[in-house]
Order: C-alpha cells, then structure tokens, then sequence
C-alpha cells in the first residue's frame, strides 16, 4: 500500500507546491509510482505538470462533493509513474457544501483508499490555511512534510499549524507522523537564513531534513514550461537538491 504524504504550511509562499511538483518527478525518476493529488484550488501543483485546468473533466472537487471515482479524475504527465489528481477553482467552495456532509473530516480518506494500493507514494498539495480540505488531508494522511521558508517569521506559524496535526492526531488520525520539516529557499551566504536553519534544527532536531532546498532560479522558471525542474534542467541546483530529498525519503520509509 502506497504511503500517503500531505505537505502543508497554511502560510503562503513556503515553496509547497514546488516542492510537491519536483519530489513527486524526482520520486518517479527513482522509479517510484506516484500520484499527485492538486488540493488547493489556486490549482498550480496541475498547471506546473503540465494540465491545462481549462478542458478537465474531472477533477478533486467532483470526487470529494460528488464522490465520482477518482480513476476517473487521474491524469498522466509527462514523466512516465507520476499521475495527478487536477484541482480546480470550485474548490474554494466545496469547504461550505461539505459541511452537512457524514463524516465530513474523512472524506479525502475515503477517495484515497481506493487507489492507494495502485501508488508507492501519494502526495498532498495543501492549501495555505487550515480548513476542511486541509482537515481532511491530514486526516487521509500517514505523514506530513512541513517546508518552511528561511526567514525571520517562519517559526511564528509553525506553531499553529503543530497545534492542528496535534487534534488530528487525538481526533481524526492516530497514525499521522510528521515525515520532517523541509528547509526551502535557503541562501548559506545570508546569515538570517543559517540563523533560521539553526533555530528549527534546534527546535526539531531529527524531524528536520538533511535536504536542504536552496534558492534556484531554474526551480522558479519551470512550472511557467508546465515542467518539473528535474525536465527543464537536470542540472540545476533545484533538480539535485529535490532528487537528494526523494531519496532521503525512499531511504527512510524502506528500512
């Protein structure tokens, strides 16, 4: 049974989606069958792999309000193992149509229980806040990543979003781990960046990956080809850096 990740940080511009794209192509390199599934309705976890979000037909938001089959809504990318789930902008509201829906928290689960068996890893694309569709990520989740971005506030939301795995854990899903914390768009010449770097070592010692995610300018121009980094320069200190991170992760999880 594949492992399901949800990667989350319900603050904004953390390098979560760029890092789900670019695990999930460097995962599949590694010839690892995986499954991206697009839930932020912004959407740009679809677009950066290459699915024009305009002519889908099926998406997350018809299986987790309709409950269509999600098979149904899997699209294929350009790199062969690596499948997605598209997002789209209804999603916004899908939140507010759950509500009376049973057992509302677990929906996600539900959907991804079907295919789990299909994937090694099924990644999580979050969005940033910590609603019902975070709520219900989490709660199909077996582990979550947490980027957070070098910088001087990054610490401030991480609490919050600790406190939400930590009721999750008590109330939804008992089994939830965080995989680790994920350093991103680290510069090492600037000394607030190795400042912050040491303080979340000091906070979360072993939780944090030895992967290091350095600032990049390849990794930035990428999604606008609709490409992982890993197919627009292999080369790039983005592509290396997300290829170290997926190996960190097989080498953890196949002990």
């Amino acid at each position: 049974m594949g492992k399901i990740i949800a990667l989350a940080n319900q603050k904004g511009g953390v390098g979560k989606t760029t890092t789900t794209i670019n695990l999930a192509a460097s995962l599949a390199t590694l010839e690892k069958k995986v499954l991206v599934i697009d839930a932020d309705p912004q959407a740009n976890a679809s677009s950066g792999l290459g699915v024009d979000i305009k002519v889908i037909e099926s998406s997350i938001y018809e299986c987790l309000i309709n409950q269509t089959d999600i098979r149904e809504s899997i699209y294929t990318t350009d790199i062969e193992g690596l499948d997605i789930v598209p997002s789209h902008i209804d999603l916004v509201g899908a939140e507010i149509e759950m509500l009376n829906m049973p057992a509302r928290e677990k929906v996600m689960k539900k959907i991804l229980a079907t295919v789990a068996d299909d994937y090694d890893y099924i990644l999580i694309d979050c969005s940033p806040s910590l609603g019902l569709i975070t709520i219900n990520s989490l709660t199909a989740a077996n582990s979550v990543i947490i980027p957070v971005q070098c910088e001087y506030f990054a610490l401030e939301g991480i609490s919050k979003l600790l406190n939400t795995i930590k009721i999750i854990k008590s109330k939804l899903n008992p089994a939830l781990e965080i995989e680790g914390f994920l350093l991103t768009m680290y510069d090492s010449r600037l000394r607030l960046h190795n400042q912050v770097y040491d303080e979340v070592k000091r906070h979360f010692q072993e939780l944090v990956f030895r992967t290091v995610i350095q600032r990049n300018v390849k990794l930035s121009e990428a999604p606008s080809h609709g490409i992982p980094v890993i197919l627009y320069d292999a080369d790039s200190t983005g592509a290396r850096n997300h290829l170290a991170l997926a190996q960190e992760i097989v080498k953890k999880n196949e002990k």
